[in-house]
């Protein structure tokens, strides 16, 4: 690049003290762009320069191509005709090209990602930083002028299309997400397929479950659980919670209005939670060798888990049909067990269905929860505690209901998915 320029420089330092409402410009890294070369204006300092301020050097004029040399390095911006008197500061380099080189095949060039890796090959230091030499040395392809000149017209002509294309492709991105999240909200609500007034209503559901739990208790199978929660609508209309003899209202807990016939229960009613432990490096190995070892969120991939580890002392297991949830660290990854049985750490609980209940129904609730669930991260390594998964509300209608839900959300989703890939 130094072989086609009159001179390669950077901007002035200290120049803060000189700070104005009114005098010349003052160009930063904030001004220039990543995917275009046009300087952005929408955040303007000024200087009011002393007469003894050095600033020649680093004044710009018409067809300066300005390039960050700290942070983000390459983001370019070039100064158009009758731009008016402007300096840069010390982030930023000003590459003046040979008068036969000042066509805009250079400022696109600079942007292709042949020249922007080689940006990144000899970036320096914690804040990444780009000497005056490493811009005079970036190679790039030369062309006769009449050719720059053609390559940089059809450029310019394309690059509108390309941009809008982009944002475009930004507004569907953005649109999609959020149509995923509605979706999700409709559906744990209620409101996105009609109720059936033939369902059985979830208080029936519920009865069931606490008539199989008793059979279950008399049995020596499981204890009694002291702490036990029922959750029901008074006369007044409010919302109550009894736990032994205590009953307390909990309007401030509920985070919307049910349709006829749902109800709200805590998931430890439901659901089993099993919290993983830690094994030893002398537990566990990489040979295959045993049963998976589930350590964390690096094993969640693409709403599967993988193995990368194996032991033959297992203790804590999840099993097929588990859902399993990263609690410490990366928090709020989901993925069903889809194969066997496994020993997790302590960075993951399994959500087990005892009742024959519908998991994927669960799941939904899950994911609708997630941000409430990041919310109550505590400490230096974020964590959710056993009791904010246990005490969660659940909406909980008909399991035919649930059914119909979760096969809803299924095809919507499969129709979104399709959308994102024609996308990418």
């Amino acid at each position: 690049m130094g072989s086609i320029c009159e001179y390669i420089t950077s901007g002035s330092r200290g120049w803060a003290q000189y700070y104005s409402d009114t005098g010349r410009l003052f160009l930063r890294m904030g001004n220039l762009s990543r995917d275009s070369f046009e300087l952005r204006m929408d955040n303007l300092q000024r200087v009011d320069l002393p007469d003894n301020a050095e600033g020649t050097r680093t004044r710009v004029a018409e067809n300066d191509l300005l390039f960050s040399i700290t942070a983000e390095i390459g983001m370019l911006g070039l100064i158009p005709a009758n731009f008016e008197e402007a300096y840069i500061n010390q982030h930023v380099g000003l590459i003046r090209f040979l008068k036969e080189a000042q066509t805009k095949y250079f400022p696109y060039i600079l942007m292709s990602a042949f020249c922007r890796d080689q940006y990144y090959t000899v970036q320096r230091g914690m804040k990444n930083s780009f000497r005056l030499d490493n811009i005079q040395n970036i190679l790039t392809p030369v062309p006769p002028l009449g050719e720059q000149i053609r390559i940089a017209e059809k450029l310019s002509s394309i690059w509108l299309h390309i941009q809008q294309i982009d944002d475009e492709s930004e507004t569907a991105t953005d649109i999609i997400s959020k149509a995923k999240s509605k979706i999700l909200d409709l559906a744990i609500r209620g409101q996105l397929i009609p109720q059936d007034p033939n369902d059985e209503p979830a208080s029936v559901l519920l009865e069931r479950i606490r008539a199989e739990k008793e059979a279950l208790i008399k049995a020596g199978k499981i204890k009694r659980d002291k702490k036990e929660s029922v959750i029901f609508r008074g006369e007044d209309n409010s919302y109550y919670e009894k736990i032994g003899n205590k009953v307390k209202n909990i309007d401030d807990e509920i985070p919307f209005e049910l349709p006829d016939g749902w109800a709200f229960v805590r998931l430890k009613e439901l659901w089993e939670l099993i919290s993983g432990r830690d094994l030893a490096l002398s537990e566990y190995n990489v040979d295959r060798v045993g049963v998976p070892y589930i350590t964390g969120a690096s094993n969640f991939v693409g709403g599967k888990v993988e193995s990368v580890r194996w032991t033959t002392s297992p203790q804590v297991m999840t099993e097929t049909g588990d859902l399993l949830l990263t609690c410490k660290g990366t928090i709020g990854r989901i993925a069903f067990n889809d194969f066997g049985s496994a020993h997790i750490a302590r960075q993951i609980m399994a959500i087990r269905n005892k009742f024959a209940l519908n998991s994927e129904y669960l799941a939904l609730c899950m994911v609708f929860y997630i941000n409430a669930i990041k919310n109550v991260a505590k400490g230096l390594i974020p964590g959710i505690s056993r009791e904010d998964i246990l005490n969660l509300l659940l909406p909980v209608p008909s399991l035919s209901y649930q059914a119909r839900i979760v096969k809803r959300v299924a095809a919507l989703t499969a129709s979104i998915s399709s959308i994102e890939k024609s996308l990418n």
